[in-house]
Parts: structure tokens; C-alpha cells; sequence
């Protein structure tokens, strides 16, 4: 008995020329970089790292120092908790528009504004936050939430393009306003992806708000980049430590409110 198989289907020839050019592209990075493969694994660089590593060794324990690292930790965690409450509500307000539901000309407004904010860095937001702000966890806080807002609105935006329209439409037609339309059946919707999507970037900024530190952001990152200045590495690998644990609990508890929300969004 013969079975009619599906015919094959036509070679994508769009697709292989793409991936030609992305491999082209990698191997002439490569080249273009001239990366000395030959001195990464050298016997002398492998010595100047262990002798730098062991630097670190052992980490400064004293109950004073726990103390000033706990300090900058909780600062750490209330400077990314801030900038990503800020960035979450800021990024709704323009998501609503960038999805074009008030026009295209407040879309294309909305969106150049979300491009903009996402497309310079949170160091940089961080020097001029400084520069208004002063130094400390405020500037930080700021800098984060810019930046942060242009990457939860493009996102927002783009799961309530996706959403269906169909229940709000009816409850429109049915005589709702349009602000009860949207509370009752599109935000329903969207708002468990919109909450999987902040606490993704709340994991993002606990590491980001370290770093930030570096430019006056307060926390940790301004403790590791003081003792890192001074060469007093022992201190520095406390800190380190620190950015470790303080991850690995956010992105534990990131995780339990994930899987609460459904296996979709866990």
C-alpha cells in the first residue's frame, strides 16, 4: 500500500543567503579583530591571572565590614527595586500609545521616545543623573528607570499589538467607555506578560545597579570600585561575594512569582 507523501518543500534560498552572510560576517569579525589566541593561554598570562586571582584571598570577614557590605547590599536591592517600579509604570503610560491605539502619530511619537530611552546606556544615564541628582542610590535609581522604561514600553507595546481585540470591541459595542473596555478585557490579558517582563528586568537591574556604582550610583558597585581603587582586593572579594548572593536570591524569588503567574510565563 502506497502512501501519498507531502511534496518536499522549495529550498529557502532567502534563508541560506542570510545565514551565508551572518557566517561571513563572523569569520571577517575574527579576522578584523586580530585576537592573539597564542598569548590568552601563555604561561605568563596564566600566571599574572592566578597571582591576581589569589590576591583576592581570603575575603575580609570582619563583622565591620559585613555590616557596611550589608548596607550597600540593601541599597543595591531598593535602587534596582525603585528604578524598575518607576521604568514599569512609566513604560504602560507609553506602551498604550506606541501600540497605536490613540493614532499613528502619538504610535510614532510614543516609540521614538522608547527607542531613545533604550538606546543609551544606563551609564550614561547614570553621569547625567549624577550631575542632576548629586551622587548616590537616587542618581542610580533614576538611571535605571530611564533606560529600563524604553525596554518594559517597547515590550508592553508589542503584547498588547498581539492581544486580541475581539473582547474589548464587544464590550465597547456593548456600551463601555473605553478606559472600562480595556480594564476588563485587554489588560486581563497582557498584564501577567507584563509582570513576567518587569520582574525579568528586576533581575537585569540588581546586576546593573552594581555597576552603577562605579559612576556614583551608591550600593555595592561604589564599594567594590572604592576598595578595587585602592588595591585592597580582600575587601573587594567581600563585595563580590555579596553581588553573588544578593543575584542568586532575586532570581530565586524572581522565579517562584514567575511560576506563579502560569507555566506560560515561568
Amino acid at each position: 500500500m502506497s502512501m501519498n507523501l507531502p511534496p518536499r518543500p522549495r529550498p529557502c534560498l532567502r534563508c541560506w543567503f542570510a545565514v551565508l552572510l551572518i557566517a561571513a560576517a563572523v569569520v571577517a569579525s575574527f579576522v578584523y579583530l586580530g585576537i592573539d589566541y597564542s598569548a590568552l593561554g601563555s604561561a605568563e598570562s596564566l600566571r599574572l591571572m592566578g597571582k591576581f586571582i589569589a590576591e583576592f584571598f581570603p575575603p575580609d570577614m570582619s563583622p565591620d565590614f559585613l555590616v557596611k557590605v550589608g548596607n550597600g547590599a540593601l541599597q543595591t536591592l531598593a535602587v534596582s527595586a525603585l528604578g524598575t517600579v518607576l521604568a514599569a509604570l512609566a513604560g504602560a503610560a507609553l506602551a498604550l500609545p506606541a501600540s497605536g491605539r490613540a493614532g499613528g502619530l502619538p504610535r510614532h511619537v510614543a516609540r521614538f521616545i522608547l527607542n531613545f530611552l533604550r538606546s543609551v546606556p544606563e551609564l550614561v544615564w547614570a553621569a547625567l543623573m549624577v550631575l542632576a541628582a548629586g551622587i548616590g542610590p537616587f542618581a542610580g535609581a533614576l538611571a535605571l528607570s530611564l533606560h529600563t522604561t524604553g525596554v518594559l514600553g517597547r515590550l508592553f507595546a508589542e503584547a498588547l499589538e498581539n492581544a486580541p481585540r475581539e473582547p474589548e470591541h464587544a464590550l465597547t459595542l456593548a456600551g463601555a467607555g473605553p478606559v472600562t473596555a480595556f480594564s476588563y478585557a485587554s489588560l486581563p490579558i497582557v498584564l501577567p506578560q507584563w509582570v513576567a517582563y518587569t520582574l525579568y528586568r528586576w533581575e537585569m537591574n540588581i546586576r546593573m545597579a552594581a555597576v552603577l556604582g562605579f559612576v556614583g550610583g551608591g550600593g555595592l558597585g561604589q564599594l567594590l570600585y572604592f576598595h578595587l581603587s585602592i588595591f585592597q582586593q580582600q575587601q573587594a572579594m567581600t563585595v563580590l561575594i555579596a553581588m553573588f548572593v544578593l543575584v542568586t536570591l532575586v532570581d530565586f524569588a524572581s522565579a517562584r512569582l514567575r511560576r506563579g503567574l502560569g507555566p506560560a510565563y515561568a
